[in-house]
């Protein structure tokens, strides 16, 4: 009977073993991850969130106190989560973590910082007594799903791809630093040139460029008393002005006519002198006045240049 009791001594305690594993291993699946990828999920009911670093001390103190607390998540109905800033840069930056640890609590997409003390009772105190409700939330517009932090993790997640590509140049490869941020400043360079002109396209697709023509002015409908008089003042010298251009051209006119008769009464003149002296040497042939004189006179007078050279 003795050897029957001690095996099954032995067995309860293997079987406690085992039991108190398992059981310590569900404890470490209490804590979840939080990613990148699935950080969308705390936006659903209750959470509260770690963020930490595996190299900071505070945080490494932290963790029993926040392991204990992941066992009452359960019957607090909340879910108890931690991020490692380290491997997800990007939540580092939507979150605008500055210090470490860093807890959140959320309730339905709703964010509050927790800043009292970092003990299990605490921790359970602040869930089930509800004092987050006691702390301003974060404001809509720096929340962690806003525009503003979603483009925080993306400069983040940019910032690490660049720190992971200098290693790669300087470790791998074994270029220079120098030679690392040279490679850098030339594509910033070129990726900037391209930006600008994708954008100076888009620009003058969306917006063409019109020319303006100037815009006439335009008297205001309602006029002061004073105004109007001034203006009516302006427009009667205005007309003055056009009357008195007008009788200047109509004199010009009278003396360019009057010029014009006399030149004409002169032609007029001239060609009954002319009637005349034909008359004249009509009368003195018709006499038979044949003398040389005559015959001179009558030559130089009538006939033309051509004829008195051959003559």
């Amino acid at each position: 009977m003795a050897p029957r009791s001690h095996l099954q001594t032995a067995l309860f305690l293997l079987c406690l073993v085992v039991l108190t594993r398992q059981r310590s291993m569900g404890k470490k699946s209490d804590v979840r991850q939080v990613t990148d990828d699935n950080w969308t999920q705390i936006l659903e009911g209750e959470w509260m969130v770690e963020f930490y670093a595996p190299w900071c001390p505070a945080c490494q103190n932290l963790h029993p106190e926040w392991e204990k607390f992941a066992e009452w998540g359960e019957d607090l109905e909340v879910n108890i989560a931690k991020v490692d800033v380290t491997e997800e840069p990007g939540l580092s930056g939507r979150f605008i973590i500055t210090a470490l640890p860093t807890i959140y609590h959320c309730k339905d997409g709703v964010f509050r910082k927790y800043q009292g003390s970092r003990s299990e009772k605490d921790f359970i105190s602040f869930i089930s007594e509800r004092e987050w409700e006691s702390i301003e939330p974060v404001s809509s517009w720096v929340g962690p799903s806003s525009v503003l932090m979603s483009s925080m993790s993306a400069l983040f997640q940019l910032s690490m791809w660049i720190r992971q590509c200098h290693n790669y140049f300087t470790e791998d490869i074994g270029i220079p630093v120098w030679g690392s941020y040279a490679i850098f400043a030339i594509a910033t360079l070129f990726s900037g040139l391209t930006l600008g002109l994708i954008m100076v396209f888009i620009a003058d697709y969306l917006c063409p460029s019109k020319r303006q023509r100037p815009q006439s002015y335009s008297y205001p409908k309602k006029l002061t008393p004073k105004a109007a008089k001034l203006l009516k003042k302006l427009e009667d010298e205005l007309e003055a002005d056009d009357e008195d251009i007008s009788e200047d051209e109509a004199d010009k006119e009278d003396v360019s006519e009057d010029e014009v008769n006399k030149e004409e009464e002169k032609d007029g003149v001239s060609d009954n002198d002319e009637a005349e002296d034909d008359v004249d040497d009509d009368k003195e042939l018709a006499g038979g006045d044949f003398s040389p004189s005559t015959v001179r006179k009558r030559q130089a007078h009538n006939v033309p240049e051509s004829d008195t050279s051959e003559l």
